[in-house]
């Protein structure tokens, strides 16, 4: 029988599975709900149902039966502490690693090679890992002493500013009616309270970020000095794990994921800082997403590194 690898990234909003032949070639995916809550009620079954249907998924596309892998590699939001146990219930890997998914971020998005991924999406991190296999990270300690540059700290600034000008002590600021009109609300004070309830989780509010980024583009000066300070924060995580792991002079790969990327101001700053705090910087798009780049690792740790071919567009 042929040799079969994992590679699965678990995060906030979905599960992604593929599965893969020694030569590198996706033979089947799964897409699920997410699996990030393990410690939350129901959240055990809520995490084997993610993970093991994404699984089941992959592996009725690839023409398996069980779930059987030379090696596989499992990369989840909030880590792997609780997880690696539920993992083991669903599946046998001859070689198995159970990690975080900034690690599968990085890999997936340097298609293996070493380098530095930024991750701003509701929340950010920087995550870097060098030709020795040593790795580092800068940022992720969560949004109340964190996430800086990510799209719910976007947000939260912007609804400072909206209460400051409100309450007449702020700069006048578009963001404050741009914001009330998206919520259906009255005014900046119902619309902090508004974001205390369980009807706007953190991933929700986040969504708004795009709505400051259309003011900056617009030419409202808060919401210009947001995103560009969005920009200087992750460019900063980035320079952070870079001068962890590799020397002054030496070429290091920069790349980045997350919505908030998709900013073209934010990602035209971010760029720009980059290359200028040191010359041989290469940054550049994601080569992979972070379900290519559980497969790669989970490749990787078996001892092959073979080049992916025949990855669904999502992973691309």
């Amino acid at each position: 029988m042929n040799r079969t690898f994992l590679g699965v990234d678990g995060g906030q909003s979905s599960t992604t599975a593929l599965i893969g032949d020694e030569s590198g070639r996706v033979l089947g995916f799964g897409r699920g709900g997410p699996c990030n809550h393990v410690a939350a009620s129901e959240g055990r079954a809520k995490f084997l149902n993610a993970i093991g249907g994404c699984i089941r998924q992959a592996a009725g596309q690839a023409g398996i039966v069980g779930a059987d892998f030379e090696a596989a590699c499992l990369g989840f939001s909030g880590g792997p502490a609780d997880k690696e146990g539920l993992v083991r219930e669903l599946l046998y890997a001859r070689t198995l690693l159970v990690t975080d998914d900034a690690l599968v971020g990085l890999v997936g998005a340097c298609g293996g090679e070493p380098g530095v991924v930024t991750i701003a999406g509701t929340g950010s991190i920087a995550y870097g890992r060098n030709g020795e296999g040593r790795t580092a990270r800068a940022g992720g300690w969560g949004y109340i002493f964190g996430d800086e540059g990510g799209a719910f700290d976007i947000v939260r600034q912007a609804l400072r500013a909206a209460l400051r000008f409100e309450e007449g002590w702020g700069p006048r600021t578009t963001l404050r009616s741009v914001l009330l009109e998206a919520v259906g609300v009255a005014s900046s004070n119902e619309l902090m309270h508004r974001f205390y309830t369980e009807d706007w989780p953190r991933s929700r509010v986040a969504t708004l970020s795009k709505l400051v980024d259309r003011a900056a583009d617009e030419g409202d000066s808060c919401a210009r000095q947001i995103m560009h300070t969005a920009a200087q924060q992750l460019a900063a995580l980035a320079g952070a794990v870079r001068t962890q792991l590799f020397r002054a002079g030496e070429p290091a790969r920069v790349s980045y994921i997350g919505g908030v990327f998709r900013s073209e101001r934010l990602l035209g700053l971010f760029r720009n800082l980059v290359e200028q705090a040191d010359p041989r910087n290469r940054v550049g798009p994601p080569e992979f997403g972070p379900a290519a780049g559980a497969l790669l690792e989970a490749y990787r740790i078996a001892g092959l590194h073979p080049w992916l071919s025949n990855l669904p567009e999502f992973e691309k």
